[in-house]
This record gives C-alpha cells, sequence and structure tokens, in this order.
C-alpha cells in the first residue's frame, strides 16, 4: 500500500452523499426532499459517525434541499453539532469545484464534513486517495449510494495543501435505518 506523502497535522475529510431523496413531479430538482428511505438513512448515518469518532469540527453542505435535511437529520444524533456553511457551489458540482471549496477551508478545522452530490463525490474520493485501506477503494469505484460516507486522512498544515492522490481512504461505510415498524435494516 502506497502511503501518502505530507508534513503537518493529521487532517480527515468525511465525505457524505445525502441520503435517499423523493422525485415528486413537477419539482425542480433543487427542492427534492428526501424519500422515506432517506428519512430513515440520514440519522443512521449521523449515528455511524458518532460512533466511528469522526465527528467534525466543521460541515460544508449543497443548499439543495435532500442535502440540507440530510445535514440536519445527521448532526441532530450528535449532542453538539459543529457550524454548517452552505455553499451554492457544491450543487453538481465535479472535482475541481469541490477541490476548491474545501481549500477554502480554515485551517484550524481539522476534520471536514462535505456533504453534496454524485457524480462529484464518487468521483472526488478515488480523486484524493492514493490508496485504501482494505478494500475500501474498489467499493467506491463500485458504488458510491446514497448516505455513503467515505473519510480520507492526509497530512497538510492547510486545507489548500489537499491534492489529488495525497489522501488514504480509511473507511467507506453505507449507514442504513431500520424499517419503521419492522425492526430490521434497509436494503439498497
Amino acid at each position: 500500500m502506497k502511503r501518502p506523502a505530507g508534513t503537518g497535522p493529521l487532517r480527515r475529510l468525511l465525505v457524505l452523499r445525502h441520503a435517499k431523496s423523493a422525485w415528486p413531479e413537477g419539482v425542480e430538482d433543487r427542492l427534492r426532499p428526501l424519500a422515506p428511505r432517506g428519512l430513515r438513512d440520514a440519522p443512521a448515518a449521523g449515528r455511524a459517525l458518532a460512533a466511528a469518532g469522526s465527528l467534525p469540527d466543521l460541515a460544508l453542505c449543497s443548499p439543495a434541499v435532500r442535502a440540507r435535511r440530510t445535514w440536519e437529520a445527521v448532526c441532530a444524533e450528535w449532542a453538539t453539532p459543529p457550524p454548517v456553511r452552505y455553499d451554492p457551489r457544491l450543487y453538481a458540482a465535479g472535482v475541481p469545484g469541490l477541490l476548491e471549496v474545501v481549500r477554502e477551508v480554515p485551517a484550524e478545522v481539522r476534520t471536514l464534513l462535505l456533504i453534496g452530490h454524485n457524480p462529484g463525490l464518487a468521483e472526488l474520493v478515488p480523486a484524493l486517495a492514493a490508496d485504501g485501506l482494505d478494500d475500501t477503494l474498489e467499493r467506491v469505484r463500485a458504488k458510491f449510494p446514497t448516505s455513503a460516507i467515505a473519510v480520507l486522512t492526509w497530512h497538510g498544515t492547510t486545507w489548500r495543501a489537499l491534492a489529488p492522490g495525497t489522501a488514504l481512504l480509511t473507511s467507506f461505510t453505507v449507514p442504513r435505518g431500520g424499517r419503521l415498524g419492522r425492526g430490521r435494516p434497509a436494503t439498497d
């Protein structure tokens, strides 16, 4: 396994794709709400981040309704949610646009949560990862479903230093909430 080079403190980028959204007829894409499964999965993502000790210092979120509602359900699972910034550049952004936003994060932020959309997030994670633990990188390349969380670590003095191939993908999970009234996990 290649280990990304870098100097400075350890930083973590938590990449979360919004939870499953609904497709109501006549509703503009940016205004689409979460589907019932998304309403179950988003809190599960918040619990998964808390259980992994991966709570962010700052969240950057797309202003699309489905991303905002995901963030609200995720952070409702934490005792003290961090500040959030809604950035319109995150909606429909590709890798260069996502990196531009991330690189503006203040240096004092050590763990950053990025909430957005595919295909941008599905392309960002493998672009940044020089390698991954276990089969994480292969799994991300195969599919980055709704509510998926990728954790990238790297060393850098500022977020400006984050570049393709400089991070290590340390985990990839897809939290699912239980089906209401049935007590078992939902499936993709």
